[in-house]
């Protein structure tokens, strides 16, 4: 005699679903309890540095501005979201917010060198001077940035500028690191990109919630630079 049930391929998943109304309210509040833990890190990013995010006429003195990198053209020049934020940077300068600029972004390779071409912009577009601008060429992501910023450029006041989806995070890390600091949000229009961008920035925060919390080195510590030190001495 066979067997007339019908046989399941190997290999094969199928979820089962709760059928009683029971099973239906536990798995609706797991999905909930699941659902309040994954926006926790982005709520803990919002209320660390909502108040601290200002427009570039409405910030406080700082001795430094820092640009987080964001990508370079084929061609070597800044992406127009860089620019924008290098933008930024030089009318806090000009209008005597900062007095120095570093530059933090990925030098990985020969072939890719996001410090140098920042550096060039604000020199040669936008009118900084070169002898106040200092270069961190292993700031490969926020955390790595504002790390070697306090412990090896010494900055212990600064303006974070980036954009406005990823300003609050660079705050909390900045923060974590050792800095007092104020963020520079810049606006973009709404595209497709910067929404992809936003929801990344909700997977970012878990990261940072561990880097603010336990710390970690930044992947190339030292030694401890004093160009910046330096620059401000003299002002």
């Amino acid at each position: 005699m066979t067997d007339a049930r019908p046989q399941r391929r190997p290999g094969r998943f199928r979820p089962r679903f709760p059928r009683t109304v029971r099973g239906k309210r536990r798995a609706l509040q797991a999905f909930m309890v699941l659902a309040v833990l994954a926006t926790l890190p982005s709520a803990w990013v919002h209320l660390t540095a909502d108040d601290r995010v200002r427009a570039v006429g409405d910030t406080p003195r700082a001795p430094v501005a820092v640009v987080f990198g964001a990508g370079l053209r084929p061609d070597g020049e800044p992406t127009q979201w860089l620019a924008h934020r290098l933008d930024a940077a030089a009318e806090l300068y000009h209008a005597g917010r900062v007095e120095a600029v570093l530059v933090t972004g990925d030098n990985s390779t020969p072939q890719y060198n996001e410090p140098d071409a920042m550096s060039a912009y604000l020199a040669t577009e936008r009118g900084v001077p070169a002898d106040l601008i200092v270069e961190d060429y292993a700031g490969f992501n926020t955390w790595n940035s504002c790390a070697r910023a306090h412990s090896v450029f010494g900055v212990e006041r600064a303006l974070l500028v980036s954009q406005d989806f990823h300003i609050r995070r660079a705050l909390a890390l900045c923060e974590a690191a050792g800095i007092e600091a104020w963020g520079v949000g810049v606006g973009e229009r709404v595209s497709g990109l910067e929404i992809f961008s936003g929801l990344r920035e909700m997977a970012g925060a878990f990261t940072a919630a561990y880097q603010a919390r336990f710390t970690p080195p930044p992947a190339v510590a030292g030694p401890r630079e004093t160009s910046l030190d330096e620059i401000l001495s003299a002002r």
